[in-house]
């Protein structure tokens, strides 16, 4: 393999290459996650609001029984929903995660998005369904993930969907510093700014949708041109007989960001492995680096409905 893991401080490797399970329903889970593993991935990236977590769990527990791996050899992370931002939710959660996983400890928990709801709420459909900032303030919400940290619950913890100033926020009074930023990143949505700034201040970067997202082109929920279909980045995979897909992962990986593409099926999750052996020149990146875009394909419509307390700029710089 081409590509190296990512190195955090304390020595521990997180895969530059993981298994996404967002929108991977419960009975095909199971068997990409065994696929996956059997493959060569070690980097499984799940979340409780996915709601598939046992299912992930029973396929990590057969794995282990079946001497596939051991749990030190995985890279397990989950992430804290947006309905257990108070502090006192927060470790009630993370055992719930645990408990579904079947495992004693994550390698990395994140906070899904910095936006929080009311308990047992998956989705807001009224504003009475938000919890503010002022009710459900950040630091807090660190502060507990700190203590799960002390007491060797999860290896690392981080974020997800934040941006430049909401991490300004965290790095302002934390005792630990987020390792981690696990946000939509792609060709056609390349975050430099954001990258610049995480690099500066030792935090990884994870990219989900890491291929785009044409479901949501499909589904109309974006009309957007679909990266996959992009000449330039066609013409590039060409030039490596390999996929647009694999290009845009290498791309991504090259970069020194871990990518979490997505799938239930065996050959894709194969075909998505195999990017980590595509070694892309400098002038093919510096071509990829100027696609077309911004593009986002997810701009999280649901957290600024009709009288939330929250704005797009609460999750989004401008430009990216």
């Amino acid at each position: 393999m081409t590509t190296k893991p990512l190195t955090f401080a304390n020595g521990d490797q997180m895969p530059a290459m993981g298994l996404g399970t967002w929108r991977s329903e419960p009975k095909e889970v199971f068997n990409a996650v065994i696929e996956a593993i059997n493959y060569g991935y070690r980097h499984i990236d799940c979340a409780h609001i996915y709601q598939n977590e046992k299912e992930i769990g029973e396929a990590l527990q057969k794995a282990f029984s079946d001497k596939l791996v051991k749990r030190e050899d995985l890279w397990i992370t989950s992430k804290l929903w947006n309905d257990s931002h108070l502090s006192h939710d927060v470790h009630p959660a993370l055992k719930n995660t645990l408990s579904n996983l079947q495992i004693k400890y994550l390698d990395l928990y994140l906070i899904h998005w910095p936006v929080a709801i009311k308990k047992g709420i998956d989705f807001p459909s009224t504003s009475g369904d938000f919890l503010s900032y002022q009710e459900a303030p950040l630091p807090e919400t660190w502060e507990a993930m700190e203590s799960l940290h002390e007491l060797g619950l999860v290896r690392h913890i981080g974020v997800s969907n934040f941006n430049r100033n909401k991490l300004k926020e965290i790095l302002a009074s934390c005792k630990i510093p987020p390792e981690v930023n696990q946000v939509e990143l792609h060709p056609y949505l390349p975050q430099h700014k954001l990258k610049e700034f995480c690099d500066q201040n030792s935090i990884f970067l994870t990219a989900y949708g890491p291929l785009g997202a044409a479901y949501r082109v499909d589904n109309k929920e974006v009309d957007l041109p679909i990266l996959l279909e992009d000449k330039t980045l066609k013409e590039i995979a060409n030039s490596h007989n390999a996929t647009a897909a694999q290009v845009a992962l290498s791309w991504g990986m090259r970069r020194g960001t871990s990518v979490i593409p997505k799938s239930v099926h065996p050959k894709r999750i194969q075909e998505n492995f195999d990017a980590l052996k595509i070694q892309l020149s400098e002038n093919q990146m510096k071509v990829m680096d100027q696609l077309e875009g911004p593009h986002r394909y997810t701009p999280g419509p649901a957290w600024v409905i009709e009288g939330s307390p929250y704005k797009l700029s609460d999750l989004w710089d401008e430009h990216s």
